[in-house]
């Protein structure tokens, strides 16, 4: 090789290093910026999905509050016109007391217009 092929080699390769490092040192701070932007885009969007997530509860719970309290206007209302509802509610939870052995002994209390007679032994 000849010294002015050398030259020309060392030139160029000096030249390519210098583009090279000219190219990262505008490359990299425009990379950097991308990035942020695309991590910014994201938490964005998650932070939307998790709000849209928050409303759909909101609403769901909205939705059973109201079926909720629906449900006991028609109990009430039930035991409004039909006085004997509370005597048959009371009966079937006792029944299912019963039955899940929750209740294990039944005391009877002799009673006249539903108050308890204390002295029943002593009446004549």
């Amino acid at each position: 090789m000849t010294t002015s092929t050398i030259t020309a080699i060392t030139i160029g390769s000096t030249l390519a290093v210098l583009v090279i490092i000219l190219a990262l040192m505008v490359g990299l701070p425009q990379y950097g910026v991308w990035q942020q932007g695309l991590a910014g885009q994201a938490a964005l969007a998650k932070a939307e999905q998790t709000r849209k997530v928050l409303i759909a509860q909101a609403h769901a719970e909205m939705d059973a509050a109201q079926l909720r309290a629906n449900a006991i206007g028609i109990v009430g209302e039930a035991a409004k016109k039909y006085p004997e509802y509370r005597q048959q509610e009371f009966i079937g939870a006792f029944a299912h007391a019963l039955e899940s052995g929750k209740i294990s002994q039944i005391i009877y209390v002799p009673t006249e217009a539903n108050i308890p007679i204390i002295e029943a032994g002593k009446r004549r």
